[in-house]
């Protein structure tokens, strides 16, 4: 017997509540400070951990699963989109990391907020380093696989039938 919606959605959002607790760790006991693309794709994490609570609180039929799916998805996406980044700007050579700017609560101060997501999208020096690896990737390369992941659970978990068990008196 296949699990249910709930179940389903319910164990996506254990999965990013435990991504979230990881970078946090990291974060506070590691002493890894996030660069503001690793920031971006915590922001990413939740995003899709609020999708998948919804879909679970309200445990929807037909196409109202189909919605949370797909939120999931573009959620997935958009988050893989800045992990790829991050890694992209990882690997680059040397001279052509782009130059440390400013943090991001400055940005924030400073700037309004399409102009703060303009300029942490293009990267910065702090965003190159790689301080963290497992089996040889990085942090924002697992973001990345998880988000991967996660996606496609949004869909297995929201697309498909599930055949309700017929009552025969």
């Amino acid at each position: 017997m296949m699990p249910n919606r709930r179940l389903t959605n319910g164990l996506g959002l254990l999965v990013c509540v435990g991504l979230l607790g990881y970078a946090y760790y990291a974060q506070m006991h590691l002493h890894l400070e996030p660069c503001p693309l690793c920031i971006f794709q915590r922001i990413g994490v939740a995003g899709i951990g609020l999708a998948f609570l919804l879909a679970t609180l309200h445990n929807p039929r037909g196409w109202g699963s189909r919605i949370y799916g797909l939120l999931i998805v573009v959620a997935a996406t958009a988050t893989l989109g800045v992990a790829a980044r991050n890694v992209w700007i990882q690997h680059l050579p040397a001279d052509q990391v782009p130059t440390c700017g400013a943090s991001l609560s400055y940005l924030l101060d400073i700037f309004p907020l399409t102009q703060v997501i303009r300029t942490v999208l293009t990267g910065s020096g702090e965003c190159a380093e790689i301080t963290w690896t497992l089996f040889g990737l990085s942090m924002p390369a697992w973001v990345g696989i998880a988000a991967l992941g996660l996606g496609g659970w949004g869909i297995w978990a929201n697309f498909r039938q599930i055949r309700r068990p017929s009552v025969r008196f």
